[in-house]
């Protein structure tokens, strides 16, 4: 889920990246891309990424070590 976030993140993150600015006197509009801000959103958003992924796999390692002391008893002499 975090990581769907993520993705859906980054048109906008890109978007943020573009500047635009109005000159009333020519009635004119200027979009320019930055590109530094457009490289840090990506950084950041991969940072996020890694950190999401650092979490899950704690998380499966935990789990993974509580299935560990899990004792199961099988008795498979039963008459059927």
């Amino acid at each position: 889920m975090r990581i769907t976030i993520a993705v859906l993140a980054l048109p906008l993150l890109a978007l943020a990246a573009c500047q635009v600015t109005k000159d009333d006197q020519n009635d004119t509009i200027t979009a320019t891309y930055n590109e530094d801000v457009a490289e840090n959103a990506v950084s950041d958003v991969g940072n996020f990424a890694e950190n999401v992924s650092e979490d899950i796999s704690n998380d499966v390692d935990k789990a993974a070590d509580k299935a560990k002391n899990v004792d199961v008893d099988v008795d498979t002499n039963k008459a059927n």
